[in-house]
């Protein structure tokens, strides 16, 4: 446990290092992959470069350190960065590495401010922190084998691969030892590992699975990430849609995840996606078709237009279903797009339009899509007063800056 005194000084110098977050953790990450390259294996290289993961690893840290004295207030955003630790194969031994580089830069960074005391309280909080993840992500890796039958990766089969928009393409995976495929839950993701030639390292990508479970292979859909305003194209994507053929080996790593489907409840049920965030919800509308056929469920699927949207033919046929209820909200539809009768909105999805569409508030609602349009929804339904109970949401990114901002807020 920590003193009084430990927390006092932690949570008095949250709001100081949280300004100078980006230049500590730039140079914690350069100084640790100087020392230990082998983790560029579970760091995401494209992030690095956007300095996305930086800032990300500062504002869990910082979340946390200002909660420290109430653990309990953050166990949601520490299990959901378990699962994500589990899923890519975060080791107990790699979290002394993280905290010997993390206490140098900020040592270095605040220079003469940077006290013994500062440090100490910062070195007694990190260890307090990493117990808590190293704990929670034992009983994962626990679970995930006594589940899955195994805990890292495995070999998956490329079955079958198919283009589901201009931007989308799905991949079909099935295990190459024949067994049975692991059970999973609507909303859960997988992490695939991949060499590109010529790259010194593996990467790691985690990709939701895009299906409902009720299927003999797996199914994950990606998006190819091009290069624009200053982001770096993505390597991995790009891998994938260009060289990964049916045939093709993938390792992947169990299902994880806490952003699912509650299946034990008959409530409405609203998905709001943006863009490729349709894919774990459509797992959960494939789901709900098939097992809970008189459950009413929403649709709302928000894309740039029609040629970048995946899944559109499987949404329209599905909207036939007396139950079923779909809106696409097209950001520049094209004269084809405004023709469509699904097609509901031009632009951006907002609270007066939710209002307008949605058919309670009663309703469990689940949403993923890019950070912005998460921010608007998630507030879109505060302001509605959606109880919080009732408000799902996945974050693609390399840290959860939502639950993150709740946290500091």
């Amino acid at each position: 446990m920590l003193s009084p005194k430990t927390i006092e000084i932690v949570k008095q110098t949250v709001p100081f290092l949280r300004e100078h977050r980006e230049q500590i953790t730039t140079l914690f990450y350069e100084q640790m992959f100087q020392e230990h390259p082998e983790l560029y294996n579970i760091f995401n290289i494209t992030h690095q470069k956007e300095k996305s993961q930086p800032r990300a690893l500062a504002d869990t840290v910082y979340a946390a350190a200002a909660n420290i004295d109430d653990l309990s207030s953050i166990l949601p955003v520490v299990k959901r960065i378990a699962y994500k630790h589990r899923s890519i194969g975060v080791q107990p031994d790699q979290y002394p590495i993280v905290g010997k580089h993390l206490l140098a830069a900020i040592k270095e960074v605040l220079g003469d401010a940077a006290t013994d005391e500062i440090l100490n309280a910062w070195k007694e909080t990190y260890q307090v922190l990493a117990d808590v993840f190293i704990e929670v992500e034992k009983d994962m890796y626990k679970q995930a084998n006594e589940q899955a039958g195994w805990q890292l990766f495995r070999d998956f089969l490329v079955v079958k691969k198919v283009k589901e928009s201009d931007v989308i393409t799905s991949f079909y995976l099935q295990p190459t030892d024949g067994e049975k495929l692991a059970p999973f839950q609507p909303g859960q993701y997988t992490s695939v590992k991949v060499h590109v030639p010529g790259q010194p390292y593996e990467q790691i990508r985690q990709y939701s699975l895009s299906a409902s479970p009720h299927s003999d292979t797996y199914r994950i859909s990606v998006k190819r990430e091009e290069g624009r305003n200053g982001h770096p194209e993505g390597l991995i994507s790009s891998y994938l849609h260009d060289h990964i053929k049916e045939g093709s080996i993938l390792p992947i790593t169990p299902p994880a995840g806490d952003f699912v489907l509650d299946q034990e409840i008959d409530t409405p049920v609203v998905l709001l996606a943006g863009g490729v965030g349709i894919t774990p919800l459509m797992s959960m509308f494939e789901t709900l078709l098939k097992t809970q056929p008189q459950r009413p469920v929403t649709l709302i699927h928000a894309t740039i237009n029609g040629s970048v949207q995946a899944f559109k033919k499987q949404i329209e046929q599905a909207s036939q279903l007396p139950q079923v209820n779909i809106h696409f909200c097209y950001e520049q539809p094209t004269e084809q797009d405004e023709l469509h009768p699904l097609f509901s909105k031009k632009g951006y999805i907002d609270e007066e339009w939710l209002r307008t569409i949605v058919p309670t508030v009663e309703a469990d609602f689940y949403f993923c899509g890019p950070v912005p349009f998460m921010r608007a929804v998630k507030q879109a339904l505060e302001n509605m007063e959606v109880a919080p109970e009732r408000i799902h949401y996945e974050f693609f990114g390399p840290a959860l800056q939502i639950e993150s901002e709740a946290v500091q807020n």
